[in-house]
């Protein structure tokens, strides 16, 4: 049985406890904070598979699972690589685009899976929007536009866009199949952190069909909680709501005909899509155990986890600079 080592039981390493408690695998967990470890032994996790020094199993498991600050996955996931385990990271894979390539490259060297939780690649209705940006439904794809945000207390390991902004970032990447050939971004930094908990990102990309717009909002103040993503083709545009289970996706055959010397906009039909229901954080740790068993290459490796945050980058050279930032 696949022996798997998590490190960090958090925030969102809680939720990785209870998914991959529930797979056929052989689960050791490390925390730092002991009186956390008693989650896992609710679940009934043995005393001798729980520590608070990782260093205790790492030679024991076949993979890790990295759920721990942004600023430590450079150093622990370059150990376990250069030890022959096989590791998921959560993103951002790094917080330096530098340090995502080595481990990219790190991962390709040693031939060890390196997969990045980037967790919105493995809900269906990412599926459908990609697979039908790319058998042409849409046209040529006009517009994207991601809102990821809400009022939430902010992470302290990084600013929102990191936090959140990577995700509907690499969302968009994944589903036009391109990365930016631009990027111009405003950050405000309204609490005083010195971090930013508002994020507006303009990205640029070039694709066969021809360029692509796009925008990705982040913050910690908007009520409520945002999880949309808009799709505007000249054939055809689709609104997505991941917050929703199962019918996440409308699309509208809306278009602009020419009228005399003007254009009119003529309504068409709306279309209710119905995704298949699915935990995507169980979607993508299936994944990765699967990726361990049969060497494949993960729907997110560490190549996407390396673009996602060279962009971000450049965001954060863009929001200092206040200008446009060429990523060619």
């Amino acid at each position: 049985m696949t022996k798997v080592l998590l490190l960090g039981i958090g925030r969102w390493g809680a939720n990785h406890l209870r998914v991959l408690n529930s797979l056929p695998i052989e689960l050791y967990v490390s925390e730092l904070d002991a009186k956390r470890l008693e989650s896992a032994k609710k679940l009934g996790i043995p005393d001798a598979r729980l520590t608070t020094n990782y260093k205790d199993f790492a030679g024991v498991v076949d993979a890790a699972v990295v759920v721990t600050p942004a600023q430590s996955h450079f150093p622990l996931c370059q150990e376990f690589l250069s030890a022959g385990k096989d590791v998921f990271a959560e993103k951002p894979l790094t917080l330096l685009p530098d340090e995502s390539r080595q481990l990219a490259e790190l991962a390709d060297k040693t031939q060890r899976i390196l997969q990045v939780g980037h967790i919105f690649r493995f809900d269906p209705a990412t599926t459908w929007i990609r697979d039908s940006i790319q058998s042409g439904a849409f046209g040529q794809v006009r517009v994207l536009r991601g809102h990821f945000g809400g009022f939430k207390r902010p992470r302290n390991d990084s600013g929102v866009m990191f936090a959140d902004g990577i995700h509907f970032v690499d969302l968009f990447n994944y589903v036009i199949n391109a990365t930016p050939t631009s990027v111009l971004a405003i950050h405000h930094d309204f609490m005083g952190r010195g971090m930013d908990d508002y994020s507006l990102l303009s990205l640029e990309y070039d694709t066969p069909r021809g360029r692509t717009w796009a925008t990705v909002e982040n913050d910690y103040f908007i009520p409520g909680k945002f999880r949309d993503v808009i799709v505007v083709g000249e054939k055809l545009s689709a609104v997505c709501d991941y917050n929703i289970a199962q019918y996440k996706i409308k699309t509208y055959a809306n278009s602009h005909v020419p009228d005399g010397n003007d254009f009119k906009g003529i309504e068409g039909a709306v279309t209710q899509i119905e995704c298949p229901p699915e935990e995507p954080l169980l979607a993508e740790l299936r994944a990765f155990i699967k990726s361990i068993q049969t060497r494949e290459k993960p729907l997110a490796d560490a190549w996407s986890g390396y673009h996602s945050v060279r962009v971000l980058d450049a965001a954060l050279r863009s929001a200092k600079a206040g200008s446009r930032v060429s990523l060619k």
